[in-house]
């Protein structure tokens, strides 16, 4: 790792799509970077990172899996540094309805995407408390807005990091640390193809550009906001979910997430 002089910002899920572009943000602002991502993508990413001037540690983890995360953990130590920011962007979805899911998968979606973020968050904002200052990033979504049928499990999981984000941040009030929940729309990343959504509206919809809507989590997270929407049309879709009978939600959410409906 670099000079002590540089902060550091640790950033999960930064391979491709926001969370590369929340690392970017990092990097631009001055801040040395430990990315992580499951796939061997991130050390390409790493490259691209290197080339904005600061030092750039490559972590490929499971971040589902307790070693995962410790593996990751133990990379953020390794330098000595507590870091400034840390950005919880690592998450994974899965279609389809959930009797027809491999539960492997499924109980894969709740471990990454709610567990891992658990671990890390509580590791790192430990360290932050513990130095007095610090900012923590988790990427939630408008999904958590909406019971997702066809896609129960993640909509679920991003319910719960939702609200996650909330408590923690009027747990830390006064603390020096600030607790920002980003919460994107549909965004043009690798999600939909993971996740076997290809053949639904739901992948087939305009799609936000994920470096606007890192730009737009950054920039909330650096002002100390508790929470943003990227993009005005997500913002009006999570003003009406407040006002819609979740029965309402569901039916309009099958109607974009079932298998086959995008044909």
């Amino acid at each position: 790792m670099a000079q002590a002089f540089r902060p550091l910002a640790v950033v999960t899920g930064a391979s491709s799509g926001i969370g590369l572009g929340l690392a970017r943000c990092c990097a631009q602002a001055g801040h040395d970077l430990v990315i992580a991502a499951d796939n061997a993508e991130i050390e390409q990413a790493g490259l691209s990172l290197r080339a904005l001037g600061g030092a750039v540690e490559t972590v490929q983890a499971d971040l589902s899996t307790k070693d995962g995360v410790e593996l990751l953990c133990n990379a953020v130590s390794w330098g000595g540094r507590t870091p400034e920011i840390l950005c919880a962007n690592a998450g994974i979805g899965l279609g389809d309805g959930f009797l027809d899911q491999d539960i492997a998968r499924a109980l894969q979606v709740v471990d990454t995407n709610i567990a891992g973020t658990l671990r890390l968050v509580h590791r790192v904002g430990r360290d932050m408390r513990s130095a007095g200052a610090g900012r923590i990033l988790i990427v939630g979504s408008i999904a958590g807005f909406t019971p997702g049928a066809f896609q129960a499990v993640y909509n679920g999981t991003k319910a719960f990091l939702d609200s996650f984000s909330f408590a923690l941040r009027a747990e830390l009030e006064g603390s020096g640390i600030s607790v920002t929940c980003l919460m994107p729309g549909v965004t043009d990343t690798e999600f939909f193809e993971r996740a076997g959504l290809e053949d639904t509206k739901l992948a087939q919809a305009k799609k936000d550009d994920p470096d606007d809507v890192a730009r737009i989590g950054f920039d909330a997270m650096m002002r100390g906001e508790g929470d943003v929407v990227s993009g005005w049309s997500n913002k009006l879709k999570t003003a009406l979910s407040l006002l819609t009978p979740a029965e309402t939600l569901t039916r309009a959410h099958r109607r974009e997430a079932e298998p086959g409906s995008g044909r």
